[in-house]
C-alpha cells in the first residue's frame, strides 16, 4: 500500500511510534521507537541482538502505531507489514533520528551493530 501525503507529513514529524513485534512464544511485544520514511516505507533502527531485532529475524511480521499526541483522533497511522533489516547506512540512520528526535548527534556505543527496519505497509487501518 501508498503512504498517503498526510502519512508521510507524519512520519517526516518528531512523533514516537510503537512497534509490535512477535516473541518466540506467540505473546506481543511492543516497543517505542524513533521513525521516518524514505517516501515509500516506515523507518526505524534498532541493535543485533535486542529483542525487536531477534523477534523480526525469525519473524518479520510487524505492526507500527504513529499518533500525533496534539491531534490524535485525526492524525494517527495504524500499518502492518514485514519487516526488511538491513546494515548498511544503519549508523548514519541513527544520526538522523537522534538529531530528529534529541537535537544532537548519536552516540556511538561500541560493539554495537545498529539495523534499519524498513517496512512496506500492507494494510493500514484508521484509529479505532
Amino acid at each position: 500500500m501508498k503512504l498517503s501525503e498526510e502519512q508521510l507529513q507524519l512520519l517526516r514529524e518528531p512523533h514516537l511510534a510503537y512497534v509490535a513485534t512477535v516473541n518466540r512464544d506467540g505473546s506481543p511485544q511492543v516497543t517505542p521507537v524513533w521513525v521516518d520514511t524514505d517516501g515509500e516505507a516506515i523507518l526505524f533502527n534498532t541493535a543485533r541482538g535486542r529483542l525487536k531485532c531477534r523477534n523480526l529475524e525469525r519473524d518479520p511480521r510487524v505492526s507500527i502505531t504513529v499518533v500525533d499526541a496534539a491531534n490524535p483522533e485525526s492524525r494517527t497511522l495504524i500499518a502492518r507489514g514485514r519487516a526488511v533489516l538491513t546494515e548498511e547506512g544503519a549508523l548514519m540512520h541513527i544520526d538522523l533520528l537522534s538529531r530528529k528526535y534529541d537535537h544532537k548527534p548519536w552516540a556511538v556505543v561500541p560493539g554495537q551493530t545498529c539495523v534499519i527496519v524498513r517496512v512496506i505497509p500492507e494494510r493500514m487501518t484508521a484509529a479505532e
